[in-house]
């Protein structure tokens, strides 16, 4: 018994190449802050090669580049506003927790 033969058909998918986020003229330095900060994510972490569309030699480039940007404070190590944000909310539940306590020991002060 013969099997039929299948016909190998290719996809017909096309190949969309997605355009690099740096453009040919950008050179990428640690001086160049606006450049390079558009490759740090919000909690100041370096953003991976494949969320970037970089190039392998690029993503190398814009490393180095941020890791000298930060050693010469250009660029901070962490993003402050979020270290803002969670003082703020320790400093509420702390003021919060003083309060119950002075309303309970004046409600213990009466009895």
């Amino acid at each position: 018994m013969d099997k039929p033969k299948r016909l190998l058909i290719k996809s017909k998918r096309s190949f969309h190449r997605r355009l690099s986020p740096i453009q040919l003229g950008d050179r990428i330095n640690y001086r160049n802050v606006s450049l390079i900060s558009r490759f740090i994510s919000e909690e100041g972490k370096i953003l991976s090669r494949r969320g970037n569309r970089l190039t392998l030699k690029q993503q190398r480039l814009i490393t180095n580049a941020i890791k000298q940007a930060r050693i010469l404070s250009s660029l901070p190590f962490l993003n402050n506003e979020k270290q803002f944000e969670k003082n703020e909310l320790v400093a509420r539940t702390t003021g919060l927790r003083t309060r119950k306590k002075l309303v309970y020991s004046s409600i213990e002060s009466k009895f």
